[in-house]
């Protein structure tokens, strides 16, 4: 199978350090070494990949360079005896679609170590719904509930709230009988995030204050914050005694100045989530959950459907913030 050709896109560097991308062939010997080779049938878009199209070190340093930090499909060769050809699997997460080639392309080759097996209860459709970003809003709510933020504590916020994190989160929170706001900056997707299960929906303004004061009146029992920045020292004044932020991105900046009085005034915890290299338990109890319990009845509402040749578009209007929801790429 090494001389068989394949589908992908490819971000190149040009040497005016630009960076360009298309559709093209590459070769099954072209990939790197992993124990796994898998036709992938469903990968997803993430912000992370529309940073790696663009040349963030960040997140890619070698190109040319296939992106795509999750896929779905089906083992076609196996060196290792977890796997044998045609079992249905997922990858996520780990160094996938960043410095090794990723899910935008019909075939990767990984380390046995990255796969989980698809669960019973999800179609290799519905575990690319969910993605990276699907997993990272899932391990948010189970890091509140196991901090004990349940729906008697409030009304839980979700930022950044029609992005892939935080339209999952919303979902899923709706789900488990949660009160959810959602924030966002997008008036015209109101009816969107109704939709979807959020009971409030507040302007980002609201989660953006500038008075510099230590803390503020307490108004939510928890949140689940993908903007990072003032967003997030907001967010930590304003959470009520015992709540929990639980912090899973920095879309609108890496930096955070506050202060010690949410923490030593309220109690409040901030929860970091780190869906790369989440322990392989936890990874399993999770996606074990997404298709069982937590399996949500309107993944469909969340999904943007694309092929290989319609993702350019999509990656510049996540780049611009402007995407909604989830968008999965079909690679049959």
């Amino acid at each position: 199978m090494s001389e068989t050709f394949f589908r992908a896109l490819v971000v190149k560097k040009n040497d005016d350090k630009t960076f360009t991308r298309e559709v093209t062939e590459r070769k099954i010997n072209d990939l790197p070494e992993g124990e796994v080779l898998i036709r992938v049938r469903y990968s997803s878009l993430n912000f992370k990949d529309g940073l790696s199209c663009i040349g963030n070190p960040g997140v890619t340093r070698n190109y040319p360079h296939t992106p795509g930090i999750d896929a779905s499909g089906e083992v076609a060769e196996s060196s290792d005896s977890r796997f044998k050809e045609g079992d249905f699997v997922i990858v996520s997460g780990y160094n996938l679609g960043m410095d090794t080639s990723g899910g935008f392309g019909q075939y990767i080759r990984v380390p046995a170590d990255w796969i989980e097996p698809l669960p019973e209860g999800l179609t290799i459709k519905e575990a690319a719904i969910y993605g990276v970003a699907g997993f990272t809003a899932a391990l948010s709510v189970d890091a509140l509930q196991k901090h004990g933020i349940g729906p008697e504590d409030g009304e839980v916020v979700v930022t950044g709230s029609t992005g892939g994190v935080g339209s999952v989160s919303v979902a899923l929170l709706s789900h488990l009988g949660y009160n959810v706001v959602a924030s966002t900056g997008k008036k015209e997707e109101r009816e969107f995030l109704s939709g979807i299960g959020a009971s409030q929906i507040i302007s980002r303004e609201e989660v953006n204050d500038e008075s510099n004061k230590p803390l503020l009146s307490e108004r939510w029992g928890g949140a689940i914050d993908s903007v990072g920045g003032n967003t997030l020292a907001t967010l930590l004044k304003a959470v009520k005694r015992g709540g929990a932020i639980a912090a899973t991105g920095l879309v609108a900046s890496s930096e955070l100045s506050t202060t010690v009085f949410p923490f030593i005034l309220r109690g409040v915890s901030l929860l970091g989530i780190d869906s790369g290299y989440t322990p392989k338990k936890l990874r399993r109890e999770i996606w074990k959950k997404l298709a069982g319990d937590w399996k949500l009845a309107k993944l469909q509402k969340l999904t943007i459907d694309c092929t290989l040749d319609q993702l350019d578009p999509e990656i510049d209007k996540i780049l611009a913030g402007g995407q909604r929801g989830r968008v999965v790429v079909d690679l049959e």
